[in-house]
């Protein structure tokens, strides 16, 4: 009786122990089980130089045509929302518009309205946006000589809030500013804000222009010319730390989410970022690299049609000849999962003590029944 109630309770605490034992995650075993090939939604593939070199997409920021190919806006030109101030002479001593014994009559404080037009007595309604203030001079002269013999008309900017943009983010000064001649580009204009912030290394500046959107790192605005982009009223200009990050989980130095910054980081790289792969739990067979592909890149590593984005698990097996130049040439991605699975013997020795662990288990409860 008492033999048999030793064998019945080592039995149940070995059954549980090998149902219940700790791990960190599931093993290659596991994962395999939820590939495509066996019914399941994943694209099971171990990475070879194929696979490395269709996989390399790296989403990179820049602007676009549109950005691109702006010309810096005149500094000069009128725009809805200026006030601008109009001196007006003229040769007569009873004139329009002066008073008497005045020959000349200030109109200061004109706002340019939200359709681009000013009101001059005696000229009317006269477009002003779009126009120098020459320009605009020349105009409001034609339109009083009919009235008055040769008048002489002077137009200065008093205020430029109709020619503006919007810094926000890590810079120096947050606000609102105009578009003058010195702070018709991005640098210049971020420049004038106080500058970034944050350290240059992860800042990303973005411009938000009606319904378009460009970005880039700044080290890339200040190394490329061609990012430095002229900047049109109404621009949104955004700094701010990047984002893009991995995740690295399982038999490693430490579970993390781990920022990718500014570099394009490898496999072995990522791996290194966390401690590498624990020499006690690790199995270097079982290095997985997960992440949702889109469609092309998916086509591209498949080799056949495929529709809409793709559940993949790359598999990198360190231990084959090329394994590690296939990890050092193997790219992560924003949003990546790196797992790496344990080794087979760690559930193996953890069985092990969990019988150990029964067994002594049981021979207390035998002790306790006697």
């Amino acid at each position: 009786m008492r033999v048999a109630l030793r064998i019945a309770a080592l039995s149940s605490m070995t059954l549980l122990a090998a149902c219940a034992l700790p791990r960190s995650g599931p093993n290659k075993n596991e994962i395999y089980k939820g590939s495509v090939d066996r019914g399941g939604n994943t694209h099971v593939l171990f990475v070879n130089d194929h696979v490395a070199r269709a996989s390399s997409y790296t989403p990179s920021y820049g602007f676009g045509s549109d950005f691109l190919s702006a010309g810096t806006v005149g500094a000069d030109e009128i725009r809805p929302g200026d006030v601008l101030g109009l001196t007006i002479w003229e040769n007569v001593d009873d004139g329009l518009l002066a008073s008497m014994g005045q020959s000349n009559t200030p109109l200061q404080e004109l706002q340019v309205d939200s359709g681009g037009y000013i009101f001059v007595p005696y000229a009317g309604r006269v477009r002003a946006a779009g126009n120098t203030p020459d320009e605009l001079r020349q105009i409001i002269t034609r339109q009083l000589e009919t009235q008055t013999p040769d008048p002489q008309v002077t137009v200065t900017r008093v205020a430029g809030n109709g020619a503006t943009v919007s810094v926000m983010g890590k810079v120096g000064g947050q606000g609102v500013y105009p578009i003058e001649r010195p702070t018709r580009t991005l640098s210049a204009m971020l420049a004038q804000a106080g500058g970034v912030a944050i350290d240059p290394e992860v800042a990303v500046v973005t411009v938000k222009r009606g319904n378009n959107t460009g970005r880039v790192w700044l080290r890339d605005l200040y190394a490329n010319p061609r990012n430095d982009v002229a900047l049109r009223p109404g621009d949104v200009i955004l700094v701010e730390e990047d984002q893009r990050s991995f995740t690295a989980l399982g038999a490693l130095g430490g579970q993390t989410k781990v920022p990718l910054g500014s570099e394009e980081i490898n496999a072995i790289e990522a791996i290194a970022m966390v401690g590498g792969l624990s020499s006690n739990l690790a199995d270097p067979t079982g290095v997985f690299v997960l992440r949702n592909e889109p469609q092309s890149v998916a086509r591209n590593v498949l080799g056949r049609d495929v529709y809409g984005d793709q559940r993949m698990a790359y598999v990198l097996d360190l231990t084959r000849p090329n394994g590690l130049f296939l990890a050092r040439d193997f790219l992560i991605r924003d949003g990546d999962t790196v797992y790496v699975t344990e080794a087979p013997y760690v559930q193996w020795q953890k069985t092990l003590g969990a019988i150990t662990g029964s067994a002594s288990t049981a021979n207390s409860l035998s002790s306790l029944g006697n």
